[in-house]
């Protein structure tokens, strides 16, 4: 014959919750007909391995929709009421059946169970809110970094364009002009480019400061202290493999911040974002050191810069002595910022191969 298991019963103000003392359930048959819930399984209970089951007219009309949900100590049974109300007990007859106890564990009176809805409305107007705002957040960061990666692109394409036109028209002459003909541009790109610096700072995007910060102040102190401060560069060729290289990385660079910005990707772009910097970083850096060497003769006899020292010594230290040391450090930041693109190259391309299998 079927055996009765242990029944726990605790309700709230919408739900009945009974807990079936049966340890690994199997064949589990529950359902609801008007106001009785019928149960069926067979498991491990008071009485050893066996069938199970039991029957408990509601107080009250339930819907018929029932679920329940197995572990391997009990089953969980949630029943939903067909009207919201607290009921005085769960069962129709006054004397409850001996195999049902209240589940102390769920067990609520009426005024805990209209606290708990209360806290539940309120952090859910909480999360919410926060939602709300969060979107909000999003929606203003995203329009402000695609804005900034749209006008550095726009920026960097006229550079690239104005560069190659020039280029195909007046040939090696072109070389020789660059400097008055785009610095401007490039003045404006490169002093808004400290932006991506302060965005890495303050965790407006995810990546790591030093990179950024050794990128920018190293093109900004050949911009501003080589090319700006010297006529004598100028009219350099150096000048112009500069500005073509560092243009060259951002046209790929910055419409691929763009778009994901929205998380779209274009796979030829991003193949292009991961792959040119290998030969265009390096040959950047090489153009940057020959500007720097052919620099050094010129702070030595105009003595721009140079470090003052005290009347008793009576000489002062030449900046050239700074561009030596610099172009140390400029090397130092290729291996720091090669290995960066390298991770991230590397990490890109392993997790996409992740996402194909």
């Amino acid at each position: 014959m079927p055996l009765t298991p242990l029944v726990y019963w605790a309700q709230r103000h919408e739900e009945i919750y009974l807990r079936v003392e049966l340890t690994d359930a199997q064949n589990i048959d529950v359902k609801v007909q008007e106001k009785v819930l019928q149960f069926r399984a067979q498991g491990h209970g008071a009485k050893g391995q066996n069938e199970y089951e039991f029957s408990v007219e509601f107080n009250l009309p339930v819907k018929s929709e029932v679920s329940h949900k197995s572990t391997q100590r009990q089953v969980n049974i949630t029943v939903q009421k067909e009207q919201r109300g607290w009921w005085e007990r769960l069962t129709l007859q006054e004397r409850k059946p001996v195999f049902l106890a209240p589940d102390f564990d769920r067990w609520l009176d009426e005024s805990d169970a209209e606290m708990e809805i209360r806290e539940k409305e309120e952090k859910r107007n909480r999360l919410r809110a926060s939602r709300y705002n969060n979107e909000g957040f999003v929606s203003l960061k995203t329009g402000f970094l695609f804005m900034y990666n749209l006008v550095q692109f726009l920026g960097f394409s006229w550079i690239f364009v104005n560069m190659t036109v020039r280029l195909f028209i007046f040939g090696q002459d072109s070389l020789y002009d660059t400097f008055h003909t785009i610095s401007d541009v490039m003045f404006f790109c490169q002093v808004l480019a400290a932006v991506e610096v302060l965005n890495a700072a303050f965790g407006v995007v995810h990546t790591g400061v030093i990179p950024a910060l050794i990128q920018v102040v190293g093109r900004n102190f050949i911009l501003f202290i080589i090319f700006g401060s010297l006529e004598e560069m100028h009219n350099k060729p150096v000048v112009f493999f500069v500005f073509y290289l560092w243009s060259a990385i951002e046209i790929i660079r910055y419409p691929f911040y763009m778009l994901g910005c929205f998380n779209t990707e274009w796979k030829t772009l991003t193949w292009l974002r991961y792959t040119v910097w290998i030969p265009l970083y390096p040959l950047g850096v090489i153009a940057e050191a020959v500007a720097v060497i052919q620099s050094i003769p010129i702070f030595d006899e105009t003595k721009l810069f140079s470090i003052p020292l005290p009347k008793a010594v009576g000489t002062s230290i030449s900046f050239s002595y700074v561009l030596h040391i610099y172009l140390v450090l400029m090397f130092l930041g290729l291996f720091i910022n090669f290995r960066h693109l390298y991770k991230q190259r590397k990490r890109r391309f392993r997790s996409k191969k992740r996402k194909a299998h």
